[in-house]
């Protein structure tokens, strides 16, 4: 009985020490399943995520690109999804690799988020940013019928399984991703023992991505402000004076003076010198693209001016030789190389210049806004030195500063060295074009030069032949001047029409004959006061300096209107004695005399005429040979009188002229209007 009754304690001892057992065991069986089943979460959650971007990268939109909808902004609703996809994609074969290590799965999952943390964080922040823009697309989308009628069609063809009905269920994954990312970690953590090797690891694992979602949430933080900011605003002086209030009057007045206290050195300006070394290149950027693009609106200026001469759209008359030559040169040069080489440089200079200037304006502004920052942060910050405490709204103004001083902080260096980039292959592509444009036009003008009869002389005899041209054509050149001044006749001069007479006989009258200029080439007034006359008019010299004593800008009488005109454009009009009739003019008298004598008998002997010769003749250019019954013969250097500047058709291309009493036309291109020189070796008439 005694053993019988101590073999029973043993037996209920027996019991108890396996249940205690069993409840140990248990819990950490639980654990272990729990923490299984997280990890299997993490790695099919991930998977089936990359699927859906998969999904809304290679079907939704290429279906939506292949309708081509020009209203549809593609690039606004799916940001950087294709950037996204290749992480995620590298991240879940990371995953799905550690399977296959039983012991070690949970430090490897921790090794892999401390890989990617740095990707994922960069990736998701632009995608986060740009979230809210894309919603907003998307609901505009809502609104057109048509653009929602094909977004739908798109998600029945190509998602149908999905019963997605609007592009949001897709564009909403990746923002819920990687917030989902320390959850899920924080669950693994949850269920593996403190004792764990694995432990510190996940720890880390946790605190990198918790991390990672709070730096996306500032830059977005940051990034709004600088939406907020960086708008370049047109606004009218009316729009400017209706935002005035006592409010903004008051905040501007403490800002200015502020700064003229920075300025006078009354107080410290508040430094960063990795902020001031930033700017001091972006502003070195804005300068080099603003300096870029005058020199090549300039360098399109002088192109223009340039290709104004059109040589290959005058008919020469002449059958073959170097004029043509040079004709065929001057069409090709225009109707090809020019046109080709603006096209060109627009495309790939002015277009990507004027995108970079652009893209420089929103910097802009947010440097100007962080110095209007600057001041109202310090100003708070000395009053909150003094008082202890600010206001809410004083503390979102030191927060709003600190935002834009970091994002600049934070984005400069890249903005400046992708904007110097480009810069850098704009004056690339600038240099390029203008040796491949210098290559064309040598390459031409070989292949003409080749065709010509000196066009294989070595270089020193062509330099000679060049030098015996120079001076034969010299020679003739003095022979024709010579002879025109000592042995032409004497200049034919161009009857004035009436109207022309009658206004130099009342200059004459009331300025006096040595007071008479005529204007040697048009003049186009672009001043105040001053006048437009055309080639041949005559003026009354008035005063020989303008209102600010400049003498290269003179005052005139015009016959009516006065006004200043360029002295270098005005030449003496000099009158010569004839017996003309037609040019008879009394001579004058003093006011005396107009006085003394109130009338004067017809008997009276008639005062003498005086004639005025016009400052310019025309003569023959080249000597032409006529070819019909209507032609007359030139010989070069042959003075004419133009009787009528066109043919019977109204054809400026032909002028009928008179040549020593021979009525007949002549190319107009033939003549050529010179001064009038003085008269060598003969009288003047009587």
């Amino acid at each position: 009985m005694a053993s019988a009754h101590g073999a029973e304690p043993d037996a209920e001892d027996a019991a108890e020490t396996e249940e205690a057992i069993y409840e140990e065991v248990m819990p950490c069986d639980r654990m272990e399943l729990s923490q299984r089943l997280a990890v299997e979460e993490l790695i099919t959650t991930e998977a089936s995520y990359v699927h859906n971007i998969q999904l809304c990268v290679s079907d939704i939109r290429a279906h939506l690109q292949k309708k081509q909808l020009p209203d549809l902004d593609l690039e606004g609703l799916f940001s950087n999804t294709d950037d996204i996809l290749h992480v995620s994609s590298r991240f879940l074969k990371g995953l799905e690799a550690t399977a296959t290590q039983e012991h070690e799965q949970l430090l490897c999952i921790s090794a892999l988020f401390q890989e990617f943390k740095e990707e994922m964080e960069t990736v998701y922040k632009i995608y986060c940013a740009s979230y809210e823009h894309a919603l907003l697309l998307v609901e505009s989308y809502r609104k057109d019928p048509r653009l929602q009628e094909e977004i739908l069609e798109t998600l029945s063809a190509t998602v149908p399984h999905t019963g997605a009905s609007d592009l949001s269920f897709f564009l909403v994954m990746p923002v819920q991703r990687v917030t989902k990312y320390p959850l899920l970690l924080g669950k693994i953590l949850e269920n593996t023992p403190t004792s764990a090797s694995a432990y510190p690891a996940l720890q880390a694992a946790v605190r990198a991505m918790t991390q990672v979602n709070a730096n996306i949430n500032e830059y977005k933080r940051r990034r709004d402000v600088a939406t907020k900011y960086n708008k370049a605003e047109h606004l009218t002086l009316r729009d400017r004076f209706a935002r005035l209030n006592t409010h903004s009057i008051a905040k501007k007045t403490t800002r200015l003076s502020r700064l003229f206290m920075h300025e006078a050195g009354i107080v410290a300006k508040t430094e960063d010198k990795e902020y001031d070394s930033l700017e001091e290149k972006f502003q070195c950027v804005v300068s080099s693209v603003a300096v870029l693009k005058e020199n090549v609106a300039s360098y399109l200026g002088h192109l223009e001016a340039f290709l104004l001469p059109t040589p290959h759209k005058r008919e020469l008359q002449i059958d073959e030789g170097p004029a043509q030559q040079y004709r065929r040169f001057a069409e090709y040069l225009h109707c090809a190389v020019f046109p080709e080489f603006k096209r060109r440089l627009d495309r790939l200079v002015c277009q990507p210049l004027c995108s970079l200037s652009d893209m420089l304006v929103g910097p802009q502004q947010l440097v100007k806004k962080r110095l209007d920052k600057l001041l109202d942060y310090e100003e708070i910050q000395e009053r909150k030195s003094e008082m202890g405490s600010v206001t809410y709204d004083e503390e979102a103004a030191m927060n709003t500063y600190l935002a834009i001083n970091a994002l600049l902080v934070a984005e400069l260096p890249r903005f400046n060295q992708v904007a110097l980039q480009l810069l850098g292959q704009i004056v690339c592509s600038l240099s390029a074009l203008q040796r491949d444009l210098a290559a064309q036009v040598l390459h031409q003008a070989e292949k003409e030069l080749e065709q010509m009869p000196h066009g294989r002389v070595p270089l020193p005899s062509f330099w000679k032949m060049v030098e015996d041209t120079l001076q034969q054509s010299g020679a003739q050149l003095r022979s024709f001047c010579q002879t025109f001044e000592t042995v032409t006749p004497s200049p034919v001069p161009q009857p004035l029409n009436p109207a022309e007479e009658r206004k130099v006989l009342s200059l004459v009258s009331k300025h006096g004959p040595d007071k008479l200029y005529q204007v040697t080439s048009n003049i186009s007034g672009s001043k105040d006061l001053d006048l437009t006359l055309q080639r041949g008019q005559i003026v009354a010299l008035l005063q020989s300096v303008d209102t600010k004593g400049n003498t290269s800008r003179w005052l005139v009488d015009a016959g009516g209107p006065r006004g200043f005109v360029p002295a270098g454009k005005l030449q003496p009009y000099c009158p010569v004695q004839s017996q003309q009739p037609g040019m008879q003019m009394p001579a004058l008298e003093s006011s005396t005399e107009r006085r003394r004598h109130s009338y004067v008998s017809p008997e009276a002997p008639r005062p003498q005429v005086a004639t005025f010769t016009p400052a310019f003749q025309v003569v023959a250019g080249f000597s032409f040979t006529a070819r019909s019954p209507q032609e007359v013969n030139l010989q070069a250097g042959q003075p004419v009188v133009v009787l009528e500047p066109h043919d019977k058709k109204g054809s400026k291309e032909w002028s009928l002229v008179d040549v020593n009493g021979q009525r007949g036309y002549v190319p107009s291109s033939y003549l050529v209007t010179v001064p009038v020189q003085k008269p060598m070796g003969w009288s003047l008439p009587v």
